[in-house]
């Protein structure tokens, strides 16, 4: 008889699965890791395992304790099972933008599930991260995981994922593609694979509002880049102890609306129904599909299941109430700009109460500041908001001590992707320029009204 003694024997040995239609602009052989036949249905479940058999070793976890952590759903869950086998009580905190499909999940598996806000601090002690570390500090017997910074997380790529991958390929592979949230995938199966072969090239999928991207490339941890995003799994405002930067190759962003429209289509397309992420990796490998070659081996790998995100992704109504609609054609910046009225400027030498009259009078939050025909800046409301809250008396000051930097230029032609990417937490316009010299603002509002 062929059986197992229990269900965490069953973790790891995962299919690669060949992609063919949403690949076919890319001449290499791109294969799925599809981590969703582990029990768990996550890659997940090979790290949870991992790190509380680590723990039960070093005596961080002893017998009837509570095993805590901040998740967003994965890990939880293949820690819910590594504890259902092994007698430990599990408790879950999660942020609130997860889905309720991964809390009813975990609820589900017996665990006692908090819910955070999503759009505080990471060391607001409302965050995840610190409800986490609180209740584990309140509770008695108890072990906080921290998969961010518990280095077992990567260990238990190093020693299954990785060599899986390059058996499975016949150390053929030449690129490893997935996205990155605590780094331990990443980290683990790069380490391996470069030990394997140094010229096999590590690419980490990040989301905008995430920090990874800009610090792999500039070493400069940016808090300008952290603002929310809602694809879930990938992407950080902290910087965990598992990213191994030095490992990774090249990281590439994806926008929330490329990953969510992408995700649905790996479903109907290729008929592997998997998570946000998924979708993320592959508008991630498209979008740098000329780095492959005819005889590169891709390896792409999908994080978790597609029931994870029934009620989101895979919602048409949902999916809608955010814009996230395949267009035909993405509109450029001459659709998109408003034309009603004139711009309203404010010139060099201002005032800041002429500002504050023009922003009630015209409702608007942020102007262009111009010096003759140039634009030197630009003025925004929570600039204003913020210098005369701390001054008070300050109203016939000059705008200059409130100035930012002027609002980035785009072309008639540019679209719309390439323009959102530019509005940020600290940018909220861009600017653009007809033919006739005249110039017009598009602002966030702009934005939304083009793809409502």
């Amino acid at each position: 008889m062929k059986y197992y003694n229990n269900i965490l024997e069953t973790i790891g040995n995962t299919p690669l699965v060949k992609l063919n239609v949403l690949t076919k602009e890319i001449d290499a052989l791109v294969l799925a890791k599809v981590e969703t036949t582990n029990p768990g249905n996550s890659v997940k479940d090979r790290m949870a395992v991992k790190m509380i058999e680590d723990a039960e070793k070093s005596g961080l976890l002893k017998p009837g304790g509570t095993v805590i952590e901040g998740t967003s759903g994965n890990t939880g869950m293949g820690l819910a099972l590594a504890c259902i086998i092994k007698g430990y009580k599990m408790m879950c905190v999660l942020s609130d933008k997860q889905s309720k499909e991964k809390m009813d999940i975990l609820r589900a598996v017996g665990c006692e599930v908090v819910v955070c806000p999503t759009n505080v601090e990471p060391d607001d002690p409302r965050s995840y991260y610190s409800v986490s570390k609180r209740l584990a500090e309140e509770t008695p017997n108890s072990w906080y995981v921290n998969q961010y910074d518990n280095l077992s997380n990567r260990a238990a790529h190093y020693e299954s994922t990785g060599p899986e991958i390059w058996e499975q390929t016949d150390g053929r592979i030449t690129h490893f593609v997935v996205g990155v949230g605590t780094g331990g995938t990443i980290s683990g199966v790069g380490k391996y694979l470069k030990e394997k072969n140094p010229d096999i090239k590590i690419i980490g999928i990040d989301t905008y509002g995430s920090v990874f991207k800009k610090y792999h490339e500039t070493g400069i941890f940016d808090e300008a880049e952290i603002y929310p995003y809602v694809t879930e799994g990938i992407g950080e405002d902290i910087l965990p102890k598992n990213v191994d930067f030095d490992i990774i190759d090249h990281f590439e962003k994806v926008t929330d609306k490329d990953a969510a429209i992408m995700t649905p289509r790996i479903a109907k397309e290729e008929g592997i129904f998997v998570g946000n992420s998924a979708g993320s990796a592959v508008k991630g490998l498209l979008q740098i599909k000329q780095m492959f070659k005819k005889d590169d081996v891709v390896v792409v790998l999908f994080h978790d299941h597609g029931s994870r995100y029934v009620g989101k992704f895979f919602n048409q109504e949902w999916m809608k109430e955010r814009g996230y609609v395949e267009n035909t054609e993405s509109p450029t910046a001459s659709q998109i700009v408003s034309t009603d009225g004139n711009l309203i400027i404010a010139n060099h030498d201002e005032s800041i109460s002429s500002i504050v009259e023009k922003m009630s009078k015209f409702n608007i939050s942020q102007i262009p500041v111009f010096k003759g025909k140039e634009i030197v800046g630009s003025i925004s409301e929570t600039s204003v908001f913020n210098y005369l809250f701390e001054n008070p008396e300050a109203k016939r000051d000059s705008i200059e001590p409130i100035m930012n930097p002027a609002f980035p230029m785009v072309q008639m032609n540019t679209k719309l992707e390439e323009i959102s990417k530019l509005i940020t937490k600290e940018n909220a316009a861009v600017m653009v320029q007809k033919e006739d010299g005249n110039y017009h603002i598009i602002t966030k509002q702009d934005i939304i009204k083009s793809i409502s």
